[in-house]
């Protein structure tokens, strides 16, 4: 039996598999030559599990060499995101990810499939859930999704964790100091990691452990950079990642793997914040101090139960049950928000806040290929979650969002077919039911203390997704997507922010969900040592969600948004030992602020990420020497739109890092310099989503960070 001819995408491969690791061991022609022969990268954040290249909408693979390299430089994980996703914000360098959104709307993050994020409550905490030293590999879908059905309005950022390697016992450790241009102990900075893994018979384990200790972070002039007591830090902080999977095989083909991540990142408390000044622009500092209250922090712990049977009656069939506990806790402050004549006629009551998340769930796929001739593969599914949420006050003890339970179910139907040699049509659908319980509450008294009646809303909503890839020539592919994402709005700001009287959950207009229609067309090319992807896409929720500031936070306007733009990355590998990457990246977006169906207001810095080009030089010099250089110029921009005069003007800036690795007699020690050339600068975030004097945050200044890694 002949079977027809597949697109040719090894070119496809990711670009890191070409290009060379600056924190990984320096690699021989041969072997460079040889990870250029691996098979296709499968992506398991796609339920029927595609193949890098083969997808009808932009999809990346962020490799462990790629995370190693970024990790050299720096461990703000959304600064490694921002330097590996174009169109994914810059780094506010805070514990928090508000404001970084992903193609101008949100990301579902999620662990080997299990959903990080809180949709009913933002607490835009959702990407420092897990030390990307556990992390195997990032999987990336660009745009809205309904793969995994809640909160991909943006697309999916799926961290796949690590597995056993082949042997009965590997270690790795590792080590390293990070300290900037000061060298005083107040900005000193490490981190140490070991891990253990192998196979005994049909078990196979794996266990690690990460504790790091981050100093204060210091601006290009050397002050300290300001510390944002209520949403969180980075800096001045500790962390510890414990994780552990244990795997066995009931037969060739039958696995059952249990896996737990425990993570938990605290503020150590030991610095206050200076207000600066943005007329004189004098950023906001920070000093010794004790400040009022507990320390911020994030805890997260997640939980997974795995089966999969490759040949179950001719289908392959993976069930997951999870568990997820999520905590994050905000700095206090005396805000409007907080008081209450009862317990401070003064005005002056102190409180802070904690989101408190309770996942459970389960997947249930079925994948059925090779149908009519190999041209045909089909997959099917169920997906189960309850998730229970509140936000208390943690000061006083009151509740600020009352408890919601959101229970959503969906079965879906995905397929794709080969309607001739070069052209592959997919489709899907995905019936989704969701209801959402509150009980009746009482609101704060900064909110009238009004009684707010319960209800139990539910949605039914039907989404779709088709495409095609077109093989145009052995080295030129073109593709083309439709798909629609399904999120809720920020359930826990709507019935916290009630002030009037009468009102009841059921009829809450805005409680109705966010479905974003995403529509991609783009072209691959991949010929000798170039391989380039273009893609263009319009992005479009009639009933979406913008953010704006009012009175010092932020409010979600339920409102029409349209979004476009276009995105660019590319590799050049120049000889065997040196390769170039580059990517692009603009996002465009307006907003229906007065309600008559037509877009109107520019989208601002809080919801779109700035125009950027990103290049990076990876080099081996010698079996043992490895560098890699990298650049970002942030485009300047003017917001029209923007209300606030303060916030109307991006002046924009280039950053440039750089690593080096080199093998010793036993082990590898590496050496990475961020913000190489100490640019002084204002981070986007501030520039351009957060006016006032106490938020005027500059980014960080040149940073060095030089580790040791020892395998064993």
């Amino acid at each position: 039996m002949s079977h027809p001819r597949q697109p040719n995408v090894t070119w496809l491969i990711p670009a890191v598999l070409s290009a060379l690791p600056s924190a990984a061991l320096a690699q021989s022609a041969t072997e460079q030559d040889t990870a250029n022969e691996l098979s296709p990268v499968v992506v398991t954040a796609t339920r029927n599990k595609s193949v890098a290249g083969e997808t009808p909408q932009k999809v990346t693979v962020i490799s462990r060499e790629q995370i190693e390299q970024q990790l050299a430089i720096t461990s703000d994980r959304g600064q490694v995101l921002s330097n590996l996703i174009p169109s994914y914000s810059p780094s506010r360098q805070k514990m928090t990810n508000s404001g970084e959104t992903f193609r101008g709307r949100d990301p579902l993050f999620m662990i080997d499939g299990i959903p990080q994020s809180n949709p009913l409550r933002d607490s835009s905490r959702d990407s420092y859930t897990i030390d990307l030293a556990m992390v195997e590999r990032i999987e990336v879908i660009h745009g809205a999704s309904a793969e995994h059905g809640l909160g991909a309005t943006g697309g999916i950022i799926n961290f796949v964790t690590k597995s056993a390697e082949p042997g009965e016992v590997n270690q790795h450790a590792s080590a390293s100091l990070t300290f900037d241009d000061e060298l005083d102990s107040e900005g000193l900075g490490h981190k140490l990691s070991y891990l253990i893994n192998g196979q005994q018979g049909k078990w196979d384990y794996l266990a690690a452990v990460t504790q790091q200790e981050r100093g204060i972070f210091r601006d290009g002039e050397g002050r300290n950079i300001g510390i944002d007591g209520t949403q969180g830090e980075i800096q001045d902080s500790t962390s510890y990642d414990i994780f552990t999977k244990l795997g066995y095989w009931l037969d060739d083909n039958q696995n059952l793997e249990f896996s737990l991540n425990h993570f938990k990142l605290d503020n150590n408390g030991d610095y206050i914040a200076v207000e600066g000044n943005r007329a004189t622009g004098e950023p906001t500092t920070s000093r010794k101090g004790d400040p009022e209250g507990d320390p911020a922090y994030n805890e997260a712990t997640t939980t997974g139960l795995s089966y999969s049977h490759a040949d179950w009656f001719g289908n392959e069939l993976d069930a997951k049950l999870y568990y997820q506990r999520f905590r994050a806790q905000f700095g206090g402050s005396v805000i409007p928000t907080f008081q209450d004549p009862s317990i401070a006629p003064d005005g002056t009551l102190f409180d802070q806040s904690r989101n408190e998340s309770d996942k459970l769930g389960a997947k249930f796929t079925i994948n059925r290929s090779g149908m009519f001739n190999d041209r045909l593969n089909l997959t099917t599914g169920l997906d189960l979650i309850q998730d229970e949420t509140q936000q208390l006050l943690v000061q006083t003890g009151r509740t600020y969002v009352p408890e919601t339970q959101f229970r959503n179910y969906a079965v879906f139907l995905q397929g794709d077919y080969e309607l001739i040699d070069d052209l592959t049509l997919h489709a899907g659908i995905r019936q989704e039911y969701a209801k959402l319980n509150v009980d009746t509450y009482q609101t704060i008294a900064s909110q009238n203390g009004v009684t707010v009646e319960g209800g139990s809303p539910d949605f039914d909503e039907t989404l779709h997704n088709f495409g095609a890839v077109y093989q145009v020539t052995d080295w030129a592919q073109l593709f083309a997507n439709y798909s629609e994402g399904f999120g809720m709005p920020d359930v826990g700001r709507v019935l916290r922010g009630i002030d009037a009287t009468g009102q009841d959950v059921d009829t809450l207009l805005e409680l109705q969900p966010i479905v974003t229609d995403n529509r991609e067309i783009g072209t691959r090319f991949g010929w000798d040592r170039y391989n380039f992807e273009l893609s263009y896409y319009e992005s479009d929720s009639d009933f979406g969600q913008r953010l704006t500031e009012e009175g010092g936070t932020f409010v979600a306007n339920r409102e029409k948004v349209e979004i476009q733009g276009v995105e660019l990355s590319g590799e050049i590998q120049l000889t065997d030992d040196h390769g170039l990457r580059l990517s692009y990246a603009r996002t465009r977006g307006k907003s229906d602020t007065d309600g008559d169906g037509d877009v109107d207001t520019e989208l601002t810095g809080i919801n779109i990420a700035p125009e950027r080009l990103t290049v990076g030089w990876s080099a081996s010099w010698t079996d043992k020497l490895a560098t890699h250089l990298q650049a970002s110029h942030f485009f300047s921009d003017t917001f029209e739109d923007q209300e606030d005069p303060d916030l109307h003007h991006f002046d924009g800036y280039s950053l440039v890092d750089a690593s080096l690795a080199y093998r010793l007699p036993v082990g590898q020690m590496s050496v990475g310099i961020e913000n190489l050339l100490d640019k002084d600068y204002f981070t986007y975030y501030s520039q351009t989503a957060r006016g006032g004097d106490d938020q005027y945050f500059q980014g960080r200044g040149r940073t060095f960070t030089v580790g040791y890694q020892l395998d064993f």
